[in-house]
């Protein structure tokens, strides 16, 4: 069995977050950069039903060189090789038709459910597309056995269970599993883990960033005494203007 995760990279949650060019750019000057956390589940979870199917997993990363450390870091999570395709990743459309190309021989393809910095959610559903393979999104369960999936996810009001043949591609949600933690030995053989570096493939860019902005900062908090519901409508109605 032949398991193939992509993965993004995304800027630590601590971080401050800064624009440069006229704020058409992410300043990335003192930026600390991690793999997308829900990429982290689908590798361990990619990991964990290939050790239990005799099978591999391919770690693969739109992106530049210098995200490369973090690429390392799933190899030292278990992931037996990695794919870096050489191109900053514009859009979900380019990073989807980028993974498509390389994603024909897989069994499983998994994909964490969006990335944090973004919030797009729509990889898994492209690579489904492109490949013409069922795409089953933001799951919190997955099995394998005999060329089937099972899975599970949350919907409104209750759970849906699905099954789908391989080659399949499905997205992680964070009930999925426990994040793996690389130990010592796993450090260690990822060193000499293989990353193959392929050129992006010619494709359309679909669209463009016009500029990016903070939300603006949180305003006070205004305290109501909880037998005043008189004032608490007052404050709704005449200054908010929301009732």
């Amino acid at each position: 069995m032949k398991v193939l995760v992509c993965m993004s990279v995304v800027p630590d949650t601590t971080t401050k977050i800064t624009f440069t060019d006229n704020d058409t750019k992410l300043n990335k000057e003192g930026v600390q950069f991690i793999i997308n956390p829900y990429d982290e589940l689908a590798i361990t979870r990619g990991l964990e039903i290939a050790e239990a199917n005799n099978g591999t997993v391919t770690v693969v990363h739109v992106g530049p060189a210098e995200n490369e450390a973090s690429i390392r870091k799933a190899l030292s999570m278990g992931a037996n090789e990695a794919i870096r395709i050489d191109a900053e990743a514009v859009d979900a459309q380019f990073v989807a038709e980028q993974i498509a190309a390389i994603a024909g021989d897989y069994d499983l393809i998994l994909t964490g459910r969006e990335s944090i910095d973004y919030n797009g959610g729509l990889v898994c559903g492209l690579l489904g597309g492109l490949l013409g393979i069922p795409a089953i999104n933001v799951v919190t369960e997955i099995d394998y056995s005999n060329g089937k999936c099972e899975f599970v996810r949350d919907i409104d009001g209750g759970r849906e269970f699905l099954s789908a043949s391989t080659p399949c591609v499905a997205s992680a949600q964070k009930d999925l599993c426990e994040p793996r933690i690389p130990n010592m030995r796993g450090i260690m053989a990822a060193r000499s883990k293989p990353l193959n570096v392929l050129e992006p493939k010619e494709t359309d860019q679909a669209s463009s960033y016009e500029k990016y902005e903070n939300p603006p900062a949180k305003s006070g908090v205004q305290l109501i005494e909880s037998d005043n519901a008189a004032e608490l409508i007052n404050i709704l109605k005449n200054e908010l203007k929301v009732i």
